[in-house]
């Protein structure tokens, strides 16, 4: 059974149509990444999984439970995480004080304690506990996210461009987060451009292009579509 199926997805903004029949199927337990030129869709995809848009038509399955109607937060809580490209962190508050609010409600006491104290580990933050969020730098600020976002031991975490503006060690060190969390049995769905991270992570690759689903495969088998550098390059003149 595949954790998250959408069938026949559409959105429209007024007039403009942002997902067209939109089909796609994610199996349980992978790495998916999604790629896509700029206004393919992409961004809006995930909020219509999240239940921030309500889709114009179409339906969407979480590990086979329709969810098309569901709110946000009953989402969340049947197991779908996020980290959005922009950190949602609490900057005057402590990093500490940011992993015991995403877990406030799941946790309590020792069990609170241990988890925050395991996530810090898994994110490489120990040090830095007791700073203010706004203090971290970039990458690390990202980190901190992405550590809120799997605190609450999600099935599907969904990444928004995660790496954003890191650089390439810490890109490199994020991936390497997001094949451990792999292991442990979470699926991965991840908005990203950097092709390296994509090669990186992903079992499997879906391209977006106008709203629709344009290709699907391996990695080897999208990088070797001249259709996808076609619309990621622009056709080169007849000569």
């Amino acid at each position: 059974m595949s954790i998250l199926e959408t069938i026949e997805l559409q959105k429209n903004f007024g007039g403009v149509q942002v997902a067209r029949d939109l089909s796609f199927e994610m199996e349980r337990g992978e790495v998916h990444c999604l790629i896509g030129p700029n206004g393919a869709g992409k961004s809006t995809f995930f909020r219509l999984v999240l239940g921030e848009h309500q889709p114009t038509a179409g339906r969407i399955f979480f590990d086979g439970e329709d969810i098309t109607e569901l709110a946000s937060f009953a989402r969340i809580r049947k197991g779908i995480s996020v980290k959005f490209q922009v950190p949602g962190i609490f900057k005057d508050l402590s990093v500490w004080q940011n992993l015991e609010i995403a877990l406030q409600h799941h946790l309590e006491g020792q069990g609170l304690t241990a988890e925050i104290a395991r996530v810090l580990e898994f994110v490489d933050l120990n040090a830095a506990a007791g700073e203010l969020a706004g203090n971290l730098s970039h990458g690390q600020q990202q980190w901190l996210e992405i550590g809120m976002a799997v605190s609450v031991k999600p099935r599907l975490l969904l990444l928004d461009e995660p790496t954003a503006g890191m650089s390439p060690d810490e890109t490199r060190k994020t991936g390497e987060m997001v094949k451990t969390l792999n292991t442990e049995g979470v699926s991965v769905l991840a908005v990203e451009h950097d092709m390296e991270f994509v090669r990186q992570i992903a079992d499997r690759v879906t391209v977006l292009h106008m709203g629709q689903l344009f290709a699907q495969g391996s990695i080897a088998e999208i990088e070797a579509d001249e259709r996808v550098a076609e619309i990621y390059l622009g056709k080169p003149d007849d000569a």
